[in-house]
């Protein structure tokens, strides 16, 4: 098992997650003239749970909130996605390095019975897109006394 960080980067992965949909190739090459494919591994999220919600919290430097979006499909899948655009290049400009990733990026996670998919909250603020999620109210069970009689 201590190859799998080391294919990844040294960062914790969900491929393992039964929540998350993402699809992760180990054998992906990604060169540095292939930035289209490493957009997709770029885009880092956070999941954590509430008593109250999920909330999704995703890094998108650099993008505007109308370059991104947002859906929730029927059977409860969230799918964030969009696209860093590569920059404009002019014809006298010399690039010493290029590591910042360009093209487009999704990410799927299959959401929890009780998520209130009617309810679901997004806003991006300085690069940070957070996605709310809220859940139902658990119902606790009524207990009722019984007068005894005799």
């Amino acid at each position: 098992m201590s190859l799998i960080p080391s294919l990844l980067g040294g960062r914790r992965s969900n491929i393992f997650d039964p929540f998350s949909l993402d699809s992760w190739d180990p054998f992906m090459n990604v060169s540095s003239t292939d930035r289209e494919t490493s957009a997709i591994a770029n885009a880092r999220v956070d999941w954590k749970e509430t008593p109250e919600a999920h909330v999704f919290s995703v890094e998108l430097p650099g993008l505007k909130k109308e370059e991104v979006k947002v859906e929730v499909e029927d059977d409860r899948v969230l799918q964030i996605s969009g696209e860093r655009s590569r920059e404009h290049e002019h014809k006298d400009d010399k690039w010493h390095r290029v590591e910042r990733s360009t093209g487009k990026f999704m990410r799927r996670f299959r959401l929890p019975e009780k998520a209130k998919m009617d309810k679901i909250n997004a806003a991006m603020e300085n690069g940070l897109l957070t996605v709310t999620v809220p859940k139902e109210e658990e119902k606790k069970p009524e207990v009722k006394s019984i007068q005894i009689s005799g």
